[in-house]
């Protein structure tokens, strides 16, 4: 893995992509990776009963992929920014951007927006539940409402909802910076953090992003079972440049959460409608397939449930997942490739640093000893363990993507 990273994936494909009529279909199931169950030795994908992938695992390339280097944990935005061959670490897109362009909100020159999240928190404001229970939206939106009464001198507000606990909250001023702590500690049974300048710039910032937070919990007092808010992921307008000016692409992105659909905006995807079920997003890429050239179709529930530390859940939609694969195939895309943005283990209840399953299957594919599509089996294919960053030059080669480098 060493030096490969120095040479971005950007510039290799600014200088060999090519644009061609062949397809791709990139099926990201989010914290796909996951670790043995203590009673049993086995993860979620070695339990979980999926025909279709271990059939494609058998006649395709595969390995395990690393999202930004090894005992690094990422989040979903850079885990996902890797995937469609972006170095993590040039663009850094906090969850705030891309919760907002999700949304579809019009960040301008001095926004700062952070993802918000509803919270429970005890008497004595320990939290106890950072997702609230993963509150339905209809609630969410509620709540949004009743802190859109917050005021703060000097600085625009705006509330707004994403799905379920999750909301976006945007600070527009002159002065106000981005560099800023969360006040999401990220674990439960501790106070809400309260929200740090990292540079001295920032520092009204801070101030501002308290006073929110003190007058929403003051709003939020009574309410159950959400009554507090947490901040994570500030970020200012996000920039990158175009998957159509990079790779030759005319990318569209089908996702039912408003986060992944903000990175693909970021990337410069067409956001399509994909409903809020697994059904209604492969209906979506079955409408839309004769209209590009990508697409991003994105599966978040794997994720949480692992998040909740739901092991059967996520073998359960691990294999709704793969029922739904003969669909796409159906199709008949040039290249059906099927990874993970992270690890997110049940047993661990959280994004981990662990390597992520990945196949990518074309008619030039040779067929190996790989008998399942399960972190154990692809720790044994052709890929090995490489940066993720790199799987989108092999999505290229095998649609025939990408010009040869050099004489």
């Amino acid at each position: 893995m060493g030096g490969l990273r120095e040479t971005s994936t950007l510039e290799i494909a600014r200088e060999l992509a090519v644009s061609t009529p062949s397809k791709i279909v990139l099926l990201v199931v989010d914290g796909l990776g996951g670790l043995p169950d203590p009673e049993t030795g086995l993860t979620e994908l070695e339990t979980a009963d999926h025909p279709n992938m271990d059939r494609l695992a058998a006649c395709s390339d595969v390995g395990l992929t690393v999202p930004l280097m090894p005992g690094v944990t990422v989040g979903s935005g850079p885990g996902h920014l890797a995937l469609f061959g972006y170095d993590p670490l040039r663009f850094r897109f906090r969850r705030g951007a891309t919760s907002a362009m999700g949304i579809g909100f019009p960040m301008v020159p001095g926004d700062v927006a952070a993802r918000a999240n509803f919270a429970t928190v005890d008497e004595n404001g320990l939290i106890l539940d950072r997702r609230a229970g993963r509150i339905p939206t209809a609630e969410g939106e509620r709540l949004c409402h009743l802190l859109r009464q917050v005021r703060v001198e000097g600085v625009q507000l705006f509330v707004e909802m994403e799905k379920g606990h999750r909301a976006v909250v945007v600070f527009g001023g002159e002065g106000l910076s981005d560099q800023l702590s969360d006040s999401d500690p990220h674990q439960e049974g501790v106070p809400i953090a309260p929200v740090r300048p990292l540079t001295p710039e920032a520092e009204r910032a801070a101030l501002v992003a308290n006073e929110f937070i003190e007058k929403a919990l003051a709003l939020l007092r009574g309410q159950k079972p959400a009554n507090a808010v947490l901040l994570r992921g500030f970020a200012g307008p996000p920039r990158a440049p175009s998957m159509r000016d990079v790779f030759r692409l005319k990318a569209a992105a089908i996702s039912a959460f408003p986060t992944y659909q903000g990175v693909g905006r970021i990337v410069g995807m067409d956001v399509l409608p994909g409903g809020d079920t697994l059904e209604s997003e492969i209906v979506t890429l079955e409408r839309h397939f004769g209209h590009y050239d990508f697409f991003y179709l994105h599966v978040k529930w794997t994720d949480s449930a692992g998040e909740d530390g739901r092991f059967l859940e996520k073998v359960r939609l691990l294999e709704a997942v793969d029922r739904l694969v003969p669909r796409v195939e159906a199709l008949c895309p040039d290249v059906l490739a099927v990874a993970g943005d992270h690890s997110c283990p049940s047993v661990f209840r959280e994004h981990t640093w662990h390597p992520v399953p990945f196949l990518v299957h074309s008619r030039w594919c040779m067929p190996t000893s790989v008998k399942r599509f399960t972190e154990r089996e692809c720790a044994r294919g052709s890929l090995g363990c490489f940066p993720a960053e790199r799987a989108m030059l092999l999505m290229m080669s095998h649609a025939g993507k990408l010009s040869k480098f050099g004489a």
